[in-house]
């Protein structure tokens, strides 16, 4: 296994982006919870400070594919720059001003500013296809970023809510800045590997990416899977709760993680060659089989957080095949766009899954939230099983393109 992995490092300048792209990417985890920890301590209203924490992760969700619309027309340097700066200015903005008691208003002025932090796991796969376009070796840097990505969310909101708590309460949204600062210019400074502009030749209109079918299905289906994940976490909280184990519930969280980062890695090295929808397809089956066993799994923190490590094993799997899918069925000049629409919808995914488990959870009890996880991951193995053929065709035609060094 660590032979494939060695082989894509192997490329002149792929280690250096893809640690400079991990570090910038960890904002993505800890700002949503370190914006609630920030808040919720100078402020005392959890209320607002979710408030605040959402605008932002709305926003940001409705920007991101348009930044990397931007991307793919103008190049990463670009339209990264002066976005993170942006972004970097409106969190210290919403830092100082949580410091010093301001108006409400200013926390949600900075917010919205904030949230035009670019979507980073957009801009490596990028660089990645850049690098491997069309060879098999793609397949496993797409799983080591799939496996990256759930590191990012097993450490960055720990880290963000443990500075936080154990320090001063601005603590975690300081890192957070500081690492989207640092990390993305570190990333920018290596323009060697860059992804080339392909311009669309005069007289030619280009559309959005998310007009594609291909792109719409698997958006769509990874709305469905994003729920599981918000799901997880929301009955993980409740139920150790229940159980009188709250102290467990970000163990059980982090368990989930820990087994889709394991068979991410796994899968990455295998390089498989059936094709991508069979595969995401059968990734999707898994997913919907193991959430099953949550709905019996409320008796004890051990039962649930082996249940829950289970039903986990399936993300990262699903994730490799969903982007390798979109690699090869939406045009080379749409490409950082359309990664990023399927990212978004895995967080419009969270956001309603949290929404819909928390009710339920109120509604019927702890133990019953884990019926969004069955239900959703239904609906994402039926939106893929019948949209087989239509993933199975060829890249979607473009306009007539032209590479600019």
């Amino acid at each position: 296994m660590y032979s494939a992995y060695r082989k894509i490092f192997r490329a002149p300048g792929a280690l250096g982006f893809s640690s400079a792209g991990f570090f910038a990417r960890l904002p993505i985890a800890m700002a949503p919870i370190g914006i609630v920890a920030m808040l919720s301590q100078t402020s005392g209203e959890y209320w607002l400070a979710g408030a605040v924490s959402a605008t932002f992760a709305l926003t940001n969700a409705l920007l991101s594919p348009q930044i990397s619309r931007l991307v793919d027309r103008k190049g990463q340097t670009a339209v990264l720059l002066p976005t993170t700066v942006v972004s970097v200015i409106a969190f210290a903005a919403l830092i100082f001003a949580a410091n010093r008691d301001w108006p409400a208003w200013t926390f949600f002025l900075s917010a919205l500013f904030a949230a035009t932090m670019p979507s980073m796991p957009a801009m490596l796969r990028a660089r990645w296809t850049e690098i491997f376009r069309g060879r098999p070796e793609l397949n496993t840097a797409f799983a080591f970023e799939s496996a990256a990505d759930e590191l990012v969310y097993i450490a960055g909101a720990s880290l963000s809510v443990g500075l936080a708590v154990s320090l001063f309460p601005e603590a975690g949204m300081v890192a957070s800045t500081g690492f989207l600062a640092l990390g993305t210019s570190a990333f920018l400074v290596q323009r060697g590997t860059e992804p080339k502009v392909r311009v669309v030749k005069e007289g030619i209109r280009q559309g959005s990416a998310i007009w594609l079918r291909p792109v719409q299905i698997i958006t769509l289906a990874l709305i469905f899977v994003g729920s599981t994940f918000a799901t997880a976490e929301v009955s993980a909280v409740a139920i150790t709760k229940e159980l009188g184990r709250p102290d467990t519930a970000s163990l059980v969280i982090g368990v989930y993680a820990t087994g889709s980062f394991i068979v991410g890695l796994i899968l990455g090295a295998l390089n498989p060659k059936m094709a991508l929808q069979r595969q995401l397809l059968i990734a999707l089956t898994v997913l919907a089989l193991t959430a099953l066993p949550l709905l019996v799994a409320s008796s004890s923190v051990a039962l649930l957080a082996a249940a829950v490590f289970f039903s986990g094993i399936a993300i990262s799997p699903v994730f490799i095949t969903a982007f390798g899918l979109i690699e090869r069925r939406v045009p080379e000049a749409m490409l950082t766009e359309g990664v990023t629409w399927v990212m978004t919808g895995v967080g419009i995914g969270m956001a309603f899954g949290a929404f819909l488990s928390g009710w339920v959870v109120d509604t019927f009890g702890p133990s019953n939230g884990f019926w969004v996880s069955v239900f959703a991951s239904a609906a994402a193995w039926v939106t893929v099983a019948v949209a087989q053929n239509t993933l199975a065709g060829e890249r979607a035609s473009s306009p007539e393109l032209a590479p600019t060094s």
